[in-house]
């Protein structure tokens, strides 16, 4: 994997790097990162994503780091002959608009659920995509600003949860590596007025409809809720001393949005959730976290007891991993 090989196959193109759809602050600061470093070597990329930036710490991100990301509405001038880069994402997965422009890379480090060739692949197994752009300045010594090592900090923290989730060796060493260069007080504050208020209904209503089964920890939101918000909710019930693995889900106008952990590393998160959904929705993701989505019209073959046949649906598929 050598980086100026994606700056090669870029120059001389309109370039734009795209995000999974409601990007987290891993997509955030991965593509801010990529936008600098492709910046350096004089190739000129601007952000775009799909969906809604629904979480106030993510929206933070753009004024502390001064980050400018284009939603799906702005793109109007996009053209079939424009390169993507996509960056935590891969093309053809669900969480990722096809956009007009032409996918020409993929950056990212979460498993590969539809094969797809590009002119330049980098997809690995790590704990942070933001540690794999860190990586690219590192290896070709290009100049990083106090902005793009402070979010690059702050992608790798928050997608590794502090480092006790997915962590490899070299999320530990780029993360080394940037902070020294990384505007501290930046990354300081995006710690701080973080949550809003409309944040504890969700917390509430997931502690008042939380089901334990041995490690297992289900609970249920009753209303819309961010996608970012339902995965912090997830991590919160997996802090519980009888939780070892947790369901959360919340029920949304367009269906049913789920978040999945396991601190377990005989029970992949992943594949637990893409084999409980595979006939009512999707799902997918790390060992250790992963999503899943079922959509609206067949939320009706979970009834008349949803709950208990969601429940019976991931217990069955976690049962069968701890037998692999």
């Amino acid at each position: 994997m050598d980086p100026l090989q994606l700056v090669e196959l870029l120059r001389g193109h309109r370039t734009y790097i795209q995000t999974h759809n409601f990007p987290d602050p891993d997509a955030i600061a991965s593509a801010f990162g990529l936008q600098h470093f492709l910046n350096y070597h004089g190739i000129k990329a601007d952000i775009c994503y799909d969906g809604k930036i629904e979480r106030l710490s993510t929206r933070k991100m753009f004024d502390t780091f001064h980050i400018d990301i284009l939603s799906k509405e702005d793109l109007d001038d996009m053209k079939k002959e424009d390169y993507i880069v996509t960056v935590d994402s891969q093309k053809y997965n669900t969480n990722l608009t096809d956009f007009i422009g032409d996918e020409v890379a993929c950056i990212d480090h979460h498993p590969t659920v539809i094969a797809c060739e590009y002119a330049y692949k980098d997809v690995r197994r790590v704990g942070a995509c933001a540690t794999m752009i860190a990586e690219y300045f590192y290896l070709t010594n290009t100049p990083m600003s106090r902005d793009v090592a402070a979010a690059l900090a702050y992608g790798i923290k928050m997608d590794t949860d502090d480092f006790v989730r997915g962590t490899t060796k070299l999320d530990v060493d780029m993360f080394a590596y940037i902070y020294p260069m990384a505007d501290v007080e930046e990354l300081k504050s995006m710690y701080v007025n973080v949550m809003e208020f409309s944040d504890l209904k969700a917390y509430g209503a997931a502690i008042d409809n939380i089901h334990i089964y041995d490690d297992v920890g289900f609970a249920s939101i009753p209303f819309d809720c961010p996608d970012a918000l339902i995965a912090i909710i997830s991590d919160f019930i997996l802090s519980l001393d009888v939780v070892n693995i947790s369901v959360i889900y919340a029920i949304r106008s367009d269906g049913i949005k789920f978040s999945v952990r396991s601190a377990f590393n005989h029970v992949d998160a992943g594949r637990v959730v893409a084999k409980a959904l595979a006939d009512y929705g999707n799902g997918g993701g790390h060992p250790a976290m992963a999503g899943g989505f079922i959509p609206k019209k067949n939320m009706e073959k979970l009834e008349p007891d949803r709950d208990y046949k969601l429940e019976m649906l991931f217990l069955e598929q976690i049962k069968a991993e701890e037998g692999r």
